[in-house]
């Protein structure tokens, strides 16, 4: 039987978190060569997944540095990713999501004329600064993929009306939906022990994080001054917010809520912990992408802090809010969630849209179809 061999790039721990079960996947196909390369875009944080997931690799980059600019980041993934593919001669190169690991990985494969699969393609908001580098990220990643992988119906139009033909578009859920539902556990001891004592309170617990670079200097003073009130006026509320690393993160956040009663300011949580946290909030309220998917997987009501997001699947099935960055908006939307059953009911008691636990399997299967592993087709994501 012939073989192909596959080699999946990612860089940051989101990109690992949802990666992980499809790398799984792919090594147990006794027809698939599978092969793992890092850039460690993010190193501490990169590590803590791969050895939660047990992945292992076969090429690390590590290409992190202070302060590096996004520029020198693309030309560090160019320059070294070309000596790899070289070396390796994937049939195809996948790559993930949005990240600057992800288009220089897409358009390195390009140079060396080798196809690219993109996971979790055909996500827009259509402003190219919000997210950024983001949306022009996966854009420019999706004009290089020779195959798309979309999580939802809407990200499988966008891409259609962008001009890709729907033969080369395939609806899988996504990915990280398989992860999470790994993760949790009733019984979970954290590893952060001061969490164990929280874990038993009957505490509301509003669950924090922000870190886009848009919501650098005074959106992230905005959220901080919200919150303060929130925590100021909810005494019953436990606010818990693990503080992304980045010194620019942390000087505000630290310098703006450090010593409120319930407002608890935390180091970064490795990813079974915080998804055990979140499976124990009440709320969730951030900027990130991939909390949009992850919340709902675990009906939790998500208060996005952003004036776009491209998880429009998210905002038409309720699941998410956008609120965006005005101290008054967010305090008006939370505030609500507090108080209304009602409110809060009818965003945690929607059906995710974004995955069954299965979009991996989905991703394999398809791949096997494609390379005429076999002549079965699946179906895809509904």
């Amino acid at each position: 039987m012939p073989r192909v061999k596959v080699m999946s790039v990612i860089g940051t721990r989101p990109e690992a978190i949802k990666m992980a079960p499809l790398i799984e996947k792919l090594k147990q196909e006794p027809n698939i060569d599978s092969v793992l390369t890092v850039t460690a875009q993010h190193r501490e944080l990169l590590d803590q997944v791969l050895d939660l997931f047990s992945l292992k690799v076969d090429h690390d980059l590590n290409l992190m540095s202070a302060e590096q600019s996004l520029t020198d980041l693309t030309i560090k993934v160019l320059v070294q990713l070309k000596e790899i593919i070289i070396q390796e001669e994937p049939d195809l190169v996948l790559v993930h999501g949005d990240t600057t690991t992800t288009f220089a990985a897409a358009l390195a494969s390009f140079y060396q004329k080798c196809a690219v699969a993109h996971i979790e393609a055909g996500l827009r908001s259509y402003n190219k600064y919000e997210p950024y580098p983001e949306e022009i990220n996966r854009r420019l990643t999706g004009t290089l993929a020779d195959l798309h992988f979309a999580p939802t119906v809407e990200n499988y139009n966008n891409l259609l009306e962008e001009g890709v033909s729907a033969d080369k578009v395939f609806i899988t859920g996504n990915t990280v939906i398989d992860a999470v539902l790994t993760m949790v556990q009733l019984d979970y001891h954290f590893d952060k022990a001061i969490l164990n004592d929280i874990a038993l309170q009957e505490e509301k617990i509003i669950l924090v994080t922000a870190h886009r670079r848009e919501n650098l200097g005074q959106a992230l003073k905005n959220i901080c001054c919200a919150l303060k009130r929130i925590a100021e006026s909810n005494p019953a509320v436990k606010v818990i917010w693990p503080v992304h690393p980045n010194p620019k993160v942390k000087e505000i956040v630290y310098k703006e809520v450090n010593n409120i009663d319930n407002i608890m300011l935390l180091e970064a949580l490795n990813y079974q912990d915080f998804i055990n946290l979140m499976a124990r909030s009440y709320l969730v309220v951030s900027d990130s992408g991939g909390l949009q998917e992850e919340a709902p997987a675990l009906n939790k009501a998500v208060l996005v802090l952003r004036d776009r997001t491209e998880r429009q699947a998210g905002l038409k099935a309720g699941t998410l809010k956008l609120v965006g960055t005005a101290t008054e908006n967010i305090i008006a939307a939370v505030e609500e969630l507090l108080h209304s059953e009602q409110k809060y009911q009818q965003m945690i008691s929607v059906e995710n849209p974004y995955g069954d636990g299965q979009a991996s399997k989905r991703i394999v299967d398809y791949l096997q179809y494609y390379f005429s592993l076999s002549s079965i087709k699946p179906n895809q994501f509904s």
